[in-house]
Protein backbone atom coordinates (compact mmCIF):
# COMPACT_ATOMS: atom_id res chain seq x y z
CA UNK A 1 0.00 0.00 0.00
CA UNK A 2 1.54 3.30 -1.14
CA UNK A 3 -0.55 5.74 0.90
CA UNK A 4 1.45 7.27 3.76
CA UNK A 5 0.17 6.15 7.14
CA UNK A 6 1.19 8.02 10.29
CA UNK A 7 1.35 5.83 13.40
CA UNK A 8 0.79 7.56 16.73
CA UNK A 9 2.21 5.98 19.87
CA UNK A 10 5.38 4.83 18.12
CA UNK A 11 7.03 3.99 21.46
CA UNK A 12 4.20 1.68 22.50
CA UNK A 13 4.26 -2.11 22.64
CA UNK A 14 2.24 -2.69 19.49
CA UNK A 15 3.99 -0.03 17.42
CA UNK A 16 7.38 -1.55 18.21
CA UNK A 17 6.21 -4.88 16.78
CA UNK A 18 4.62 -3.11 13.82
CA UNK A 19 7.97 -1.47 12.98
CA UNK A 20 9.67 -4.86 12.87
CA UNK A 21 7.00 -7.04 11.26
CA UNK A 22 5.29 -4.73 8.76
CA UNK A 23 6.01 -5.60 5.14
CA UNK A 24 3.11 -4.11 3.18
CA UNK A 25 2.18 -0.70 4.58
CA UNK A 26 3.90 2.65 4.06
CA UNK A 27 4.23 3.68 7.69
CA UNK A 28 5.64 6.82 9.32
CA UNK A 29 6.54 6.48 13.01
CA UNK A 30 7.08 9.50 15.22
CA UNK A 31 7.62 10.03 18.93
CA UNK A 32 5.38 12.12 21.15
CA UNK A 33 7.79 15.05 21.22
CA UNK A 34 7.24 15.73 17.52
CA UNK A 35 3.67 14.51 17.40
CA UNK A 36 1.96 15.48 20.65
CA UNK A 37 -1.67 14.31 20.61
CA UNK A 38 -2.51 16.79 23.40
CA UNK A 39 -1.42 19.72 21.25
CA UNK A 40 -3.53 20.48 18.18
CA UNK A 41 -0.85 22.66 16.62
CA UNK A 42 1.71 19.89 17.01
CA UNK A 43 -0.55 17.46 15.14
CA UNK A 44 -1.36 20.00 12.42
CA UNK A 45 2.33 20.84 11.84
CA UNK A 46 3.22 17.17 11.57
CA UNK A 47 0.41 16.47 9.09
CA UNK A 48 1.34 19.44 6.90
CA UNK A 49 4.97 18.33 6.87
CA UNK A 50 4.38 14.64 6.12
CA UNK A 51 1.12 14.74 4.10
CA UNK A 52 -0.25 11.32 5.03
CA UNK A 53 -3.55 9.86 3.84
CA UNK A 54 -4.23 7.81 6.98
CA UNK A 55 -3.62 8.11 10.72
CA UNK A 56 -3.28 4.85 12.64
CA UNK A 57 -4.01 6.06 16.16
CA UNK A 58 -2.33 3.65 18.60
CA UNK A 59 -1.25 6.24 21.17
CA UNK A 60 -2.92 6.08 24.55
CA UNK A 61 -2.74 4.83 28.10
CA UNK A 62 -3.37 1.17 28.86
CA UNK A 63 -1.31 -0.60 31.55
CA UNK A 64 -1.00 -0.86 34.44
CA UNK A 65 -4.78 -1.14 34.47
CA UNK A 66 -5.18 0.50 37.88
CA UNK A 67 -3.60 3.73 36.58
CA UNK A 68 -7.05 4.57 35.18
CA UNK A 69 -8.47 4.47 38.69
CA UNK A 70 -5.55 6.24 40.40
CA UNK A 71 -4.94 9.00 37.83
CA UNK A 72 -8.13 9.71 35.93
CA UNK A 73 -6.73 13.00 34.60
CA UNK A 74 -3.97 11.17 32.73
CA UNK A 75 -6.46 8.60 31.44
CA UNK A 76 -8.87 11.29 30.25
CA UNK A 77 -6.09 13.34 28.63
CA UNK A 78 -4.44 10.53 26.69
CA UNK A 79 -7.40 8.34 25.77
CA UNK A 80 -10.22 10.85 25.36
CA UNK A 81 -8.83 14.34 24.72
CA UNK A 82 -5.87 13.09 22.66
CA UNK A 83 -8.18 10.98 20.50
CA UNK A 84 -10.59 13.88 20.07
CA UNK A 85 -7.69 16.06 18.90
CA UNK A 86 -6.61 13.44 16.36
CA UNK A 87 -10.19 13.19 15.11
CA UNK A 88 -10.43 16.98 14.68
CA UNK A 89 -7.27 17.06 12.58
CA UNK A 90 -8.37 14.11 10.46
CA UNK A 91 -11.61 15.93 9.69
CA UNK A 92 -9.66 19.12 8.95
CA UNK A 93 -7.42 17.43 6.36
CA UNK A 94 -9.88 14.71 5.22
CA UNK A 95 -7.65 11.89 6.46
CA UNK A 96 -8.76 8.32 7.12
CA UNK A 97 -8.65 7.61 10.87
CA UNK A 98 -8.08 4.14 12.30
CA UNK A 99 -8.51 4.03 16.06
CA UNK A 100 -7.17 1.27 18.29
CA UNK A 101 -9.87 0.74 20.91
CA UNK A 102 -10.50 -2.27 23.15
CA UNK A 103 -12.94 -5.09 23.83
CA UNK A 104 -13.20 -3.65 27.33
CA UNK A 105 -15.91 -1.29 26.03
CA UNK A 106 -18.32 -4.23 26.31
CA UNK A 107 -19.96 -4.99 29.66
CA UNK A 108 -18.79 -8.59 29.99
CA UNK A 109 -22.20 -9.62 31.38
CA UNK A 110 -22.51 -12.26 28.65
CA UNK A 111 -20.41 -13.74 25.85
CA UNK A 112 -19.84 -13.15 22.14
CA UNK A 113 -20.53 -9.41 21.85
CA UNK A 114 -21.06 -8.18 18.31
CA UNK A 115 -20.00 -4.78 16.99
CA UNK A 116 -23.65 -3.69 16.88
CA UNK A 117 -24.31 -4.53 20.54
CA UNK A 118 -24.58 -1.74 23.14
CA UNK A 119 -21.42 -0.86 25.03
CA UNK A 120 -21.10 -0.47 28.80
CA UNK A 121 -17.48 -0.60 30.01
CA UNK A 122 -16.81 -2.41 33.27
CA UNK A 123 -13.81 -0.30 34.34
CA UNK A 124 -12.25 3.12 33.84
CA UNK A 125 -9.92 1.90 31.10
CA UNK A 126 -12.91 0.81 29.03
CA UNK A 127 -14.68 4.10 29.79
CA UNK A 128 -11.65 6.09 28.61
CA UNK A 129 -11.47 4.14 25.33
CA UNK A 130 -15.21 4.49 24.83
CA UNK A 131 -14.75 8.24 25.29
CA UNK A 132 -12.26 8.17 22.43
CA UNK A 133 -14.70 6.14 20.36
CA UNK A 134 -17.38 8.80 20.84
CA UNK A 135 -15.21 11.33 19.02
CA UNK A 136 -14.13 8.90 16.29
CA UNK A 137 -17.68 7.75 15.54
CA UNK A 138 -18.67 11.36 14.84
CA UNK A 139 -16.25 11.28 11.88
CA UNK A 140 -17.50 9.16 8.97
CA UNK A 141 -14.09 8.47 7.39
CA UNK A 142 -12.99 6.25 10.26
CA UNK A 143 -12.47 2.69 11.45
CA UNK A 144 -12.56 1.54 15.07
CA UNK A 145 -10.75 -1.69 15.93
CA UNK A 146 -11.83 -3.19 19.26
CA UNK A 147 -8.76 -5.23 20.11
CA UNK A 148 -7.82 -7.87 22.65
CA UNK A 149 -4.08 -8.33 22.07
CA UNK A 150 -0.99 -9.10 24.08
CA UNK A 151 2.78 -9.58 23.82
CA UNK A 152 4.50 -12.66 22.46
CA UNK A 153 5.69 -14.66 24.30
CA UNK A 154 2.94 -14.54 26.91
CA UNK A 155 4.28 -12.15 29.55
CA UNK A 156 3.28 -14.04 32.70
CA UNK A 157 3.99 -17.42 34.28
CA UNK A 158 0.39 -17.75 35.54
CA UNK A 159 -2.93 -17.37 33.73
CA UNK A 160 -6.62 -17.43 34.67
CA UNK A 161 -8.42 -20.66 33.81
CA UNK A 162 -11.91 -19.32 34.54
CA UNK A 163 -11.64 -16.06 32.59
CA UNK A 164 -12.54 -16.21 28.89
CA UNK A 165 -11.34 -13.71 26.33
CA UNK A 166 -10.15 -13.37 22.72
CA UNK A 167 -6.42 -12.94 23.23
CA UNK A 168 -4.29 -12.59 20.13
CA UNK A 169 -0.62 -11.68 19.74
CA UNK A 170 0.52 -8.34 18.34
CA UNK A 171 2.21 -10.12 15.43
CA UNK A 172 -1.11 -11.57 14.26
CA UNK A 173 -2.74 -8.14 14.26
CA UNK A 174 0.13 -6.80 12.11
CA UNK A 175 -0.63 -9.50 9.53
CA UNK A 176 -4.33 -8.57 9.50
CA UNK A 177 -3.89 -4.80 9.14
CA UNK A 178 -3.46 -4.65 5.33
CA UNK A 179 -6.88 -6.28 4.91
CA UNK A 180 -8.52 -3.97 7.45
CA UNK A 181 -6.99 -0.64 6.52
CA UNK A 182 -9.62 0.32 3.91
CA UNK A 183 -12.65 -0.68 5.99
CA UNK A 184 -14.89 1.69 7.92
CA UNK A 185 -17.10 1.36 10.96
CA UNK A 186 -16.25 -0.99 13.85
CA UNK A 187 -14.51 -4.38 13.82
CA UNK A 188 -13.79 -6.68 16.76
CA UNK A 189 -10.22 -7.96 16.48
CA UNK A 190 -9.00 -10.94 18.48
CA UNK A 191 -8.47 -14.68 18.49
CA UNK A 192 -10.86 -17.51 19.25
CA UNK A 193 -12.82 -17.33 22.50
CA UNK A 194 -11.06 -19.39 25.18
CA UNK A 195 -9.71 -19.18 28.69
CA UNK A 196 -6.57 -17.11 29.11
CA UNK A 197 -4.91 -20.20 30.56
CA UNK A 198 -5.61 -22.26 27.43
CA UNK A 199 -4.33 -19.45 25.24
CA UNK A 200 -1.15 -19.08 27.28
CA UNK A 201 -0.54 -22.81 27.64
CA UNK A 202 -0.72 -23.37 23.88
CA UNK A 203 2.40 -21.22 23.59
CA UNK A 204 4.05 -22.04 26.91
CA UNK A 205 3.22 -25.39 28.57
CA UNK A 206 4.88 -24.24 31.81
CA UNK A 207 2.23 -21.59 32.53
CA UNK A 208 0.43 -22.33 35.81
CA UNK A 209 -3.33 -22.24 36.31
CA UNK A 210 -4.91 -19.67 38.65
CA UNK A 211 -8.49 -18.58 39.30
CA UNK A 212 -9.98 -15.10 39.14
CA UNK A 213 -12.65 -13.82 41.51
CA UNK A 214 -15.63 -12.24 39.82
CA UNK A 215 -16.52 -8.67 40.76
CA UNK A 216 -18.21 -5.72 39.07
CA UNK A 217 -14.92 -4.45 37.66
CA UNK A 218 -13.71 -7.82 36.45
CA UNK A 219 -16.30 -10.03 34.66
CA UNK A 220 -15.19 -13.58 33.90
CA UNK A 221 -16.46 -13.67 30.32
CA UNK A 222 -14.98 -10.92 28.20
CA UNK A 223 -15.47 -12.54 24.77
CA UNK A 224 -16.40 -10.84 21.52
CA UNK A 225 -17.73 -12.18 18.25
CA UNK A 226 -15.01 -12.17 15.59
CA UNK A 227 -17.30 -13.34 12.76
CA UNK A 228 -17.01 -10.01 10.94
CA UNK A 229 -13.21 -10.09 11.23
CA UNK A 230 -12.98 -13.67 9.95
CA UNK A 231 -15.16 -12.84 6.94
CA UNK A 232 -12.77 -10.03 5.98
CA UNK A 233 -9.55 -11.92 6.67
CA UNK A 234 -10.62 -15.09 4.87
CA UNK A 235 -11.72 -13.39 1.65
Amino acid sequence: MKDKIVVTGSDGRFAKILKIKNKKLNLIFENKKRLNILNLNSIIRFIKLNKPKIILHCAGLSRPMDIHEKDIKKSIDLNIIGTANITKVCEMFNLKLIYFSTGYVYSGNRSNFKETDPVKPFNNYGLSKMGGECAVQMYSNSLILRLIMTEKPFAYNKAYSNLKSNYIFHEEVVKMLPKLINKKGIINVGGKAQSIFNFARSHNPKVKKIFAKKNKNFPLNQTMSIAKLNKIINK
